[in-house]
């Protein structure tokens, strides 16, 4: 917190930048920090800068206890800033401006403006100052961006990112499908109806027209990107398995250049990833990345002709005759998340984890331990009853094509499934470790209670 005015020494006013994606809980959590303190919470709107500071004088108006500013005629939000400074003087307050981005659209040149509000006037207060914002874009270049007013100085930036799987299993009885589903976006996940059926679910939350999240990609990719068709053009032929640079070019009939930016676009809000092979550094693939708009462009989007007229049963069938396979490529992400966020004590030393492909060969993950020479070959099976001993077999053979330190690596297998027909510990004098759904469960759940 800043010194007060009659302090001696200036400070820098208390700020605190909050960003993420839309729907991940800033609002929530910047309500819940706020509460039963000093506050002014200003909603910020594109309609207009007349309109914005209408809502300034509003608000501090109402926290002064002063009716006057309702009536000053200035429309300088420097100004207004400056009434309100000196009216509430060592007060304490923390002033939340929420979608700040809408606020930078109505005027040209306000983040100078706010430096100098900061600088002039805020700085000699007790404020705690919260920038928000959901426009990830604006946020990262615009505010946060190198050369920007705001640049290197004093801030606290919080990206707040969905919860991870080791949140999302503590409340749900499913919640490997889930979160294969709707991910960690608190939003989405408060649809979800625990007393229904998987299906009931997603035929009620994303089958039915009008309701919760039929729309919400679209409606998403609208409010972050300006040209919102081409986005949703990309993401349309990476559910279709086009996943290479070359392969969306000739598909989308996209040039390279244009095509790479979109995709770094995408990659910036989470919703895309970019995955290089273990051993290379290029020749990687994108894949969707956010659970949600994953299964939504896969199963919704291309059928939305019979939804919008209400033939669900036809989108039902084609869910229910795919969605098994669909969850064995989940899985796998999901498996290579917590390995990478060491929740399995067994490999909490292993660094760098990776898929890895060469010709026709490909082994689902690939984990080194770089200080021990260790390297773990890790095959994901969304199956009940595997056969442990035959996976190990087929990740010998291929592992033999994996080239790092051969001559004095130590190798190790592990097999993640939903569950094992027999368990086996070692293989060809190699460490093997099984973990099915019940392991990984219980693993989170560990993690989350200390």
């Amino acid at each position: 917190r800043s010194t007060p005015s009659n302090s001696s020494a200036a400070s820098d006013v208390y700020k605190r930048q909050l960003y993420g994606r839309r729907r991940v809980g800033k609002t929530e959590l910047i309500k819940k920090f706020i509460e039963n303190k000093p506050s002014i919470y200003i909603l910020a709107t594109d309609e207009s800068f007349a309109e914005n500071i209408k809502s300034f004088k509003q608000k501090f108006a109402e926290f002064a206890k002063k009716e006057y500013f309702l009536r000053l005629e200035t429309k300088s939000l420097y100004e207004l800033f400056r009434f309100f400074c000196e009216e509430i003087q060592e007060k304490k307050c923390v002033m939340v401006i929420d979608e700040f981005p809408y606020l930078m659209q109505t005027k040209k040149g306000l983040l100078s403006l706010f430096q100098k509000i900061i600088d002039d006037l805020l700085m000699r207060t007790n404020v705690i100052l919260i920038l928000c914002g959901s426009s990830m874009s604006v946020m990262e270049s615009e505010l946060l961006g190198k050369g920007t007013p705001l640049y290197g100085r004093k801030l606290n930036i919080w990206k707040l990112q969905p919860f991870s799987f080791k949140h999302v299993v503590k409340y749900f009885k499913n919640p490997f499908e889930v979160y294969f589903i709707f991910g960690g976006v608190p939003y989405y996940l408060k649809f979800y109806n625990e007393d229904k059926s998987l299906t009931e679910n997603i035929r009620e939350i994303l089958l039915t027209k009008g309701k919760n999240l039929y729309d919400e990609p679209l409606i998403l990719l609208r409010q972050e990107f300006r040209e919102s068709r081409v986005y949703r053009l990309v993401l349309k032929y990476l559910s279709l398995g086009y996943k290479t640079i070359g392969k969306l070019c000739s598909a989308s009939g996209m040039d390279k250049s244009n095509l790479t930016k979109y995709l770094s676009s995408l990659e910036e809000v989470g919703i895309v990833r970019h995955i290089l092979p273990f051993g290379m550094k290029r020749k990687g693939i994108y894949e969707i990345n956010d659970p949600l708009f994953r299964f939504w462009f896969k199963f919704v989007y291309p059928y939305r002709d019979y939804l919008e007229v209400g033939r669900r049963e036809v989108v039902e069938e084609i869910i229910a005759r795919e969605l098994n396979e669909y969850f064995g490529l989940c899985f796998e992400y999901l498996v290579e998340e917590i390995l990478k966020e060491k929740l399995i004590p067994e490999f909490e030393n292993f660094g760098l984890i990776s898929k890895w492909w060469y010709e026709d060969k490909e082994i689902d993950i690939v984990a080194l331990n770089e200080k021990a020479k260790e390297i773990l070959f890790a095959e994901c099976k969304w199956q009940e009853k595997v056969n442990a001993k035959k996976i190990c077999k087929e990740l010998a053979e291929k592992s033999r094509y994996v080239q790092w330190h051969n001559d004095k690596r130590k190798e190790g297998f592990a097999i993640f499934a939903k569950s094992f027909s027999r368990r086996i510990n070692e293989f060809e004098g190699r460490k093997v470790y099984c973990f099915d759904l019940r392991d990984i469960e219980k693993g989170c759940l560990l993690y989350t209670s200390d």
